[in-house]
């Protein structure tokens, strides 16, 4: 059976040098709509998603469809969609980015209602444009798409896609039309994206914070100082910012002065400047989900034993069994709304740059301050294995 080849046409709506100018305009974001990430081998990353983490690949483009300077997979579990990219030659931008920062997110994206009110309020507001609205369409119908720049080589795109019904995105394929004997690995149990946190350089924060703000109307739910998260060698400051309604969150971390390299400057170093640290997906089941992954060879950081000896005082009465969060190597904290779990794995690539967190909130809409010292030393044990402490 012939692999379908899409006619897409793509368009952009109105010259970049022909802007409209208006700061009065909300730039209304629904929620998270993609995150993607740009490898040195998409094929690779894509098996590592869907056996590790129970992401389903649901649709291609590539040379069998037609695309002939890169290649993608769009994977989903729950309403998560990631996608993964990768170059066909050299003297591309997706392999200059990746000889920069290695695997890493480029494209953390929002949905949103409508793409061209979106980008030029974001423009208007100071923005610096990678990509003018644009839109894409074949027999499935069209979706519209405009971008901006934020910290390091990262963007952030505007998607409209009320109007389509294909597979993900014109020029994409479903992905069973090419690899139609691939079999479905179970899902994990990840539901959402609940937050994507961005390391950027000291001093850097209170800069990026303002360009949330001012740019994209988001307001800072939160904020925790290097008292708050330090150990005896190094210190991070972070602040949250959210918008789309309380749908998007976005932490953003830079280094505080320490004894020592922090997790913060290890990542700087690796990654080639600013980027994405790591996303957070929220699953309502963690100790399923997070055995499930352990039985397909995730690795997570540990923290000590004794860390549970005060969990019972520190966090009170929970649902959920604490010798098996225990035997997980689970955290847990409380906050005045309720508590929350969660666990992070440990690079997810050869340079310690980007990993996965898995969380569940049981009312709590904190991020874990409790555990902030024994995480950091978690942290700390693995730079230190690698020399970088």
């Amino acid at each position: 059976m012939p692999i379908p080849r899409p006619v897409v046409s793509q368009k952009s709506l109105i010259p970049q040098n022909l802007l409209p100018h208006s700061s009065n305009q909300d730039v209304a974001l629904e929620d998270f709509d993609c995150i993607e990430i740009w490898c040195e081998s998409a094929k690779q990353l894509t098996f590592m998603l869907s056996h590790g983490f129970g992401f389903r690949p649901v649709a291609y483009k590539g040379p069998e469809t037609g695309c002939r300077d890169s290649v993608s997979y769009v994977l989903q579990q729950g309403s998560v969609f990631l996608v993964c990219t990768s170059y066909l030659h050299s003297s591309s931008p997706i392999a200059h980015f990746v000889l920069t920062h290695g695997m890493a997110v480029r494209d953390v994206a929002y949905r949103v209602p409508d793409c061209e009110a979106a980008y030029y309020a974001a423009i208007a507001r100071g923005a610096l444009s990678a990509e003018a609205p644009t839109i894409w369409s074949d027999e499935n119908g069209s979706v519209k798409r405009a971008a901006i720049h934020t910290y390091g080589d990262t963007i952030h795109s505007f998607v409209e896609r009320s109007s389509y019904k294909g597979s993900f995105w014109p020029g994409f394929v479903a992905f069973l039309d090419v690899f139609p004997n691939v079999k479905d690995v179970p899902e994990a149990g990840i539901r959402r994206i609940d937050h994507v946190v961005g390391n950027v350089e000291l001093g850097k924060m209170e800069e990026w914070v303002h360009f949330y703000e001012k740019v994209l109307g988001f307001s800072q739910l939160t904020h925790f100082t290097d008292s708050d998260i330090s150990t005896e060698y190094s210190a991070l400051m972070s602040k949250v910012m959210w918008g789309g309604q309380g749908k998007i969150k976005m932490p953003i971390n830079e280094p505080a002065h320490g004894r020592r390299k922090s997790q913060i400057e290890e990542y700087l170093d690796y990654n080639g400047g600013p980027g994405v640290q790591h996303i957070a997906f929220q699953t309502d089941d963690i100790l399923g989900c997070v055995e499930r992954l352990r039985e397909r060879g995730v690795r997570f950081l540990r923290v000590p034993a004794t860390y549970y000896d005060e969990v019972p005082e520190r966090v009170g009465s929970i649902k959920e069994d604490l010798k098996q969060i225990a035997s997980l190597g689970i955290l847990v904290d409380r906050d005045d709304e309720g508590y929350l779990l969660q666990i992070f794995t440990k690079t997810l690539h050869d340079r310690p740059t980007i990993f996965f967190e898995i969380i569940q909130r049981e009312g709590s809409k904190g991020f874990g301050k409790g555990n902030f010292k024994a995480l950091f030393e978690a942290i700390e044990r693995e730079q230190n294995a690698r020399g970088n402490l």
